[in-house]
């Protein structure tokens, strides 16, 4: 969830502040997106009250994911409004103002915003023509390496290939054997970019390769990387629904060498993440010039990838920093901050409904169109008084901000005319341009 938000490269001057726009281009990530502006008119079905330009498609299809995932039927406005985002390719941008027009350079397609919609939309059994023209747009993107970037042609990174995985998988796309021109395979990418285990940082998931070739460990791109290299998506169910075999095997140390099997792969980048929260329970990022500041939405990401690498003990501390420490900033972040916790509270077996003493389900209904209880498998999602998922649209425990999320993975529009697609996170990782 993957997705995952990146780098808090923010491309429009307007929407954040010509405070931010150096950042554009710069290695080091920043560890939280500034607060956007309100949007004048949020479009009517859409998630979030803020501005949605570059994160409209992504807050929108966690949120119905999440609600998916807890056994509340999004509003069917809501869906409309996702799926009317889709471009004729099949591909989805980060947010279209005007579905009518032709998609451009001005809503270009992404891989991680089509990811996200094909995910939720798949969850929600949506028409076959929208979920079908999504899988093929995505599997034409795929680079020669077998991964994908932001943008199509991009080089590729482990945070987009993951989530592209985790969507294809759910729509029953067999990425196992998705190969390239060059006959490689997702997984090939991501071998590609593990941190071999006698470097620094062993074991880890790196962006990108830096200019010289170099892999940096990424706690962002780690946790994206565990997911993807299991073929795991956003939701990660609990251990104890079966499919442990589907789980990587625990590791102590760093083990596979400089190529190692996807399963070790995952198995080295969780224990890397276990050792990335030992001391204070949760992630760190910092803005340029700017002390640490705690990284609530790779926390959460963390907690879902410790948990599909059968780490879930592990996911304990994290997960009970998270309880404890995140409700302001979900609420101010909005709709995807909440959906990122409840995808950490579902993978652990936790109630969303009462995370810490709040109700995750209700918080996040709230922020946008009502949704109806429904059945669901998962354990802890029977409605309360027949209420829960439904919304007021107030501004109720939402903090009124949506627009821009800190975590998993938003896209950005142009920098200076210079077409470099970048990735919106709470995580600690370099930003690499291809």
């Amino acid at each position: 969830m993957f997705v995952r938000r990146r780098a808090a490269v923010l491309a429009a001057t307007a929407v954040i502040g010509t405070a931010f726009a150096p950042a554009a281009l710069a290695d080091e990530s920043p560890s939280a997106s500034p607060s956007p502006s309100t949007s004048p008119a949020t479009p009517s079905g859409l998630y979030g009250s803020t501005d949605p330009t570059y994160d409209g498609v992504w807050r929108q299809s966690l949120a119905l994911l999440a609600q998916h995932t807890v056994g509340v039927r999004p509003a069917a406005k809501a869906v409309d409004w996702l799926t009317g985002q889709q471009c004729a390719n099949g591909g989805f941008a980060a947010y279209r103002a005007d579905p009518a027009t032709k998609c451009d350079t001005k809503a270009q397609v992404d891989t991680n915003s089509t990811a996200a919609a094909l995910q939720a939309l798949t969850a929600l059994d949506s028409d076959d023509a929208v979920t079908g023209a999504a899988v093929k747009w995505l599997k034409s993107a795929q680079n020669k390496d077998g991964g994908w970037g932001y943008l199509p042609g991009g080089a590729s990174d482990t945070n987009s290939t993951s989530v592209v995985i985790g969507a294809l998988e759910a729509a029953d796309t067999d990425t196992r054997d998705l190969r390239s021109k060059d006959d490689r395979t997702p997984y090939d990418a991501l071998r590609g970019l593990s941190v071999p285990c006698d470097e620094d940082g062993g074991g880890a998931f790196a962006f990108q390769p830096d200019k010289k070739g170099k892999l940096a460990a990424n706690a962002d791109a780690t946790a994206a990387g565990v997911l993807g290299a299991l073929g795991e998506g956003l939701v990660t169910e609990p251990e104890d629904d079966g499919k442990s075999s589907a789980k990587a095997p625990k590791a102590a140390e760093c083990a596979g060498g400089n190529s190692p099997a996807p399963k070790q792969a995952a198995a080295n980048g969780a224990e890397y993440l276990v050792g990335a929260v030992a001391e204070t329970g949760h992630l760190e990022s910092a803005l340029a010039g700017a002390d640490d500041q705690p990284d609530y939405g790779n926390t959460a990401d963390t907690v879902v990838a410790l948990a599909a690498a059968g780490r879930t003990a592990d996911a304990g501390k994290p997960l009970a920093w998270l309880k404890k420490n995140s409700g302001p900033w979900a609420a101010q972040s909005g709709p995807a901050a909440y959906a990122q916790l409840i995808f950490a509270a579902h993978a652990t077996g936790t109630d969303p409904r009462d995370f810490g003493g709040a109700d995750l389900v209700k918080q996040l209904g709230a922020t946008g169109p009502a949704g109806k209880a429904s059945g669901s498998s998962d354990p802890s999602a029977g409605a309360k008084d027949g209420k829960d998922g439904s919304a007021d649209n107030s501004a109720e425990d939402s903090g009124d901000d949506g627009g821009v999320s800190v975590w998993w993975i938003v896209g950005v529009g142009l920098v200076g005319g210079i077409g470099i697609g970048f990735l919106l996170s709470g995580r600690n990782k370099k930003q690499q341009r291809p």
